[in-house]
């Protein structure tokens, strides 16, 4: 029975490639598939495209690229990514420019059509379309302040471009399983449109595979989170991404390259599986709808899980859409204070600040204030101790954030500061972030009629072969 070897890429803008490697040299992979967006990646995104409007694409494709291709020719490994970001075309060519710069020469196809911004800014869009996902707000809200909407494509462009020969796909924002089912429907012929139940299980299983690699080491034994076992997971300095090998029938194995660290078991498995995921019964994706009451995860030792069991139905009309706009502007600082009274000290500066707040006047929405080391990490689910306590402690470390709809507000903020290093409660550190401001951009989650996306979605070749 046919079959395809599949690897994961990066879980995220950032993320380490060298795991990658051991997957081609050693995993017999035909594919790799990187996911380069997480949810608020765009915004990262869109930050750098208004420094430069050649960027807007996750930088980290090139160095990555440049490091793998050699690897990956050698093997005939393709490669799939939505590193394109807001600029998918930008970033095809920069890889482009990277090669020829060594001499190589690649196929790249660069799938577009993802930006719907045009429509958010449409006024004329009716009133209750392209309403918040959870709070129902109308976009009319955000409107003039929007800055990129992107909607969510599935495998079609992928498979549209791996057909045409594309040795790199480089995408917009396309649904993070997608990135692995394009090239598994490509290779096993899998018919998309698909609509009867064995189509779509198949489907499903392929949505399976992608959820099980699409956060890279997180699905091998990393960000373990089982109590206490995540001290057996072995060797995480070389941890191997997992791969996948899929048949015809949706059958599916997770396995990883021999020699690497980490571990593919039921458990490291079952967490990745329902990792995200609100509704078990219901997991939406623009190419089919995954349902995993039947899914069962068979271990057989030796860092193999056979999958088998998901069930699939259509999916609906509407494409996701992640939105941003312009949020005001944020300001923090951090400072510390020791034993005795590290407590009583910090409460005294924080009042400190919020007096001198008070008295400039300086316009803020929100004055955020957490304790490192005591609660920033759980927040109120993290009970304080008793002042007692608190003041006994050896050091407590104070992060005051403001949250301003003027830049000149977030700007001053660091300026309330310096002076309490001679005139207010005894500290033991310096103050850190004095001049640490940055523009907030908000998300705006909605749902689009996929009848006015996918019309626009295109697949360009550029470059060549030898």
């Amino acid at each position: 029975m046919k079959s395809i070897r599949i690897g994961a890429g990066l879980g995220f803008y950032g993320d380490h490639w060298e795991p990658v490697v051991a997957s081609i040299e050693r995993g017999d992979v035909q594919f790799i598939a990187s996911d380069h967006l997480a949810e608020l990646t765009l915004a990262i995104l869109q930050k750098d495209r208004q420094r430069d409007p050649a960027l807007g694409y996750a930088r980290d494709v090139v160095p990555m690229l440049l490091r793998l291709w050699p690897l990956m020719q050698a093997r005939g490994v393709r490669f799939v990514c939505n590193a394109g970001g807001l600029n998918p075309m930008g970033a095809a060519q920069a890889v482009l420019a990277a090669f020829a710069a060594k001499g190589w020469r690649a196929r790249i196809a660069v799938v577009s059509g993802d930006d719907v911004l045009p429509r958010l800014l449409d006024a004329s869009t009716p009133s209750d379309a392209l309403a918040h996902l959870f709070t129902g707000e109308p976009v009319s809200r955000v409107r003039e302040r929007l800055v990129f909407g992107n909607a969510y494509l599935g495998a079609a462009p992928i498979v549209q471009a791996l057909d045409a020969g594309a040795e790199i796909v480089i995408t917009g924002r396309v649904a993070d399983a997608a990135l692995f089912l394009g090239p598994i429907a490509h290779r096993l012929g899998w018919d998309l449109n698909a609509t009867d139940a064995t189509g779509l299980d198949r489907l499903a299983q392929g949505l399976t595979v992608g959820h099980l690699l699409e956060c890279s080491g997180q699905g091998s034994g990393g960000n373990f989170g089982s109590q206490g076992a995540w001290k057996d997971i072995p060797d995480l300095a070389h941890i191997g991404y997992p791969i996948a090998e899929v048949w015809q029938d949706g059958t599916a194995l997770i396995t990883k390259a021999p020699g690497t660290g980490g571990r593919i078991n039921f458990d490291t498995v079952r967490q990745q599986l329902l990792y995200e995921v609100h509704n078990p019964h219901a997991y939406h994706s623009p190419d089919v709808v995954l349902d995993m009451s039947d899914i069962t995860l068979h271990d057989e030792g030796h860092h193999r899980v056979r999958l088998t069991g998901a069930r699939g139905t259509a999916p609906g009309h509407q494409l996701k859409v992640v939105a941003g706009y312009r949020d005001g502007h944020k300001a923090e600082v951090t400072w510390g204070f020791s034993w005795p009274d590290a407590w009583d000290k910090a409460q005294a500066a924080i009042a400190t600040i919020r007096s001198q707040l008070a008295d400039t006047s300086i316009p803020h929405d929100e004055l955020f204030v957490e304790y490192p080391g005591l609660n920033s990490a759980h927040g109120p689910l993290a009970p304080l101790p008793d002042a007692a306590t608190l003041n006994g402690m050896n050091e407590i470390w104070t992060r005051m954030v403001l949250r301003t709809p003027s830049k000149a507000a977030a700007d001053g903020f660091g300026r309330l500061f310096p002076w309490i290093g001679l005139s207010g409660p005894a500290y033991t550190c310096g103050f850190t972030g004095l001049h640490n401001t940055s523009e907030l951009l908000g998300i705006w989650p909605t749902l689009i009629p996929r009848a006015l996306v996918e019309p626009q979605v295109r697949v360009e070749l550029i470059g060549d072969t030898p």
